[in-house]
């Protein structure tokens, strides 16, 4: 995988050529003040309905490097003010506005996907700037597009494209998990296709395979094949209820992008993955019994928790064993006071 074809994959390029075959989406240009304040490791705050927000901070003694972290009872409350992005925010919600309210948001290649588990509803569907900073800010997806878009290109001694980083609002689709594929072509031929939702078993694949099959082939030759910048590259679709399918985005070619139930080995060896058969490898979830937790999963959990609970951070273990010592100590004495005769 090149850099080149992560520059190709970007969604203000693929976009102006596949328009006709996609959800309707609209593009702006990211502020460098508003990159900088999504990478900032800061409490979240935003401005808007959710004006100033009021943080804890706790004065450690000792140095600042974490091997010499020590508990303080000193603690101090102060206000933090949310940052102004006016005129951004303007033309964001004129954007929602025209894509009728409801929005999917990502940057230029990725979806903060990894951070639904954050938002109150546990979508992606956005009606506001502080709904997409608040997954943004959570995403480790983001953050990678932001910090380390070329980190597993095979070039890494030339230099880095220059980058013009984009926040696009695509118009909301309840799309059902069953109906989207992610597709591998290699030398502009159609490969393998793969359950989106592999971790889920869908009844109606199983039933609908030959035309699920030939429509996504159908779909490939006559919209897709020999119209990209690139001959190797992976493309999501969606096929809706009618049989029509839609082109949902446009990934490189490599390890980089989830494989799914193929493996990148299998796809990049030259051997034949179809086995004999006509056509592209088409693998799905057949039976329930091989439901498989969701990836996302991971970055559900604060990785503090899970230094916590496999005992990889001995230093935050012993803060967590004081506090718990403190605050018993706190509840001892409040019972106490209660039950003390008056």
């Amino acid at each position: 995988m090149k850099k080149e074809q992560v520059v190709n994959c970007q969604f203000s390029v693929w976009y102006p050529i596949f328009k006709k075959h996609t959800i309707k989406s609209l593009i702006l240009p990211l502020p460098q003040n508003v990159i900088d304040y999504l990478l900032d490791d800061g409490t979240l705050v935003v401005s808007g309905s959710d004006h100033n927000t009021q943080q804890t901070h706790t004065n450690n003694s000792g140095s600042d490097a974490e091997e010499d972290i020590q508990w303080s009872d000193d603690e101090t409350t102060t206000t933090v003010t949310a940052p102004e992005f006016p005129e951004f925010t303007s033309k964001v919600l004129e954007a929602i506005n025209a894509l009728g309210g409801r929005v999917f948001p990502k940057l230029n290649w990725s979806a903060p996907r990894d951070a639904n588990w954050i938002a109150l509803n546990s979508s992606l569907q956005c009606n506001s700037l502080s709904d997409i900073f608040l997954l943004f800010k959570s995403s480790d997806f983001i953050t990678h597009d932001l910090t380390q878009p070329f980190l597993q290109c095979s070039d890494q001694d030339s230099p880095d494209p220059a980058i013009n980083y984009e926040l696009v609002l695509r118009k909301w689709s309840e799309l059902i998990p069953g109906g989207e594929f992610r597709c591998f072509v290699k030398e502009n031929k159609l490969i393998a296709i793969s359950q989106r939702d592999y971790t889920q078993y869908y009844q109606h694949i199983l039933k609908q395979e030959p035309q699920i099959c030939q429509a996504i082939q159908e779909f490939f030759s006559q919209h897709i094949q020999y119209n990209f910048l690139d001959e190797d590259f992976v493309f999501d679709v969606y096929r809706d209820s009618q049989g029509r399918v839609w082109l949902i985005d446009l990934n490189p070619f490599g390890e980089v992008t989830d494989s799914l139930l193929f493996s990148w080995d299998e796809l990049t060896s030259g051997e034949e993955i179809a086995q004999g058969q006509e056509g592209p490898a088409f693998r799905y979830t057949t039976s329930e019994v091989t439901v498989q937790p969701s990836p996302c999963l991971s970055y559900r959990i604060p990785r503090d928790f899970v230094d916590l609970s496999t005992g990889e951070d001995a230093y935050k273990l012993i803060d967590f064993l004081k506090l718990k010592k403190s605050q018993q100590e706190e509840s001892d004495e409040e019972e106490e006071e209660e039950n003390a005769p008056q």
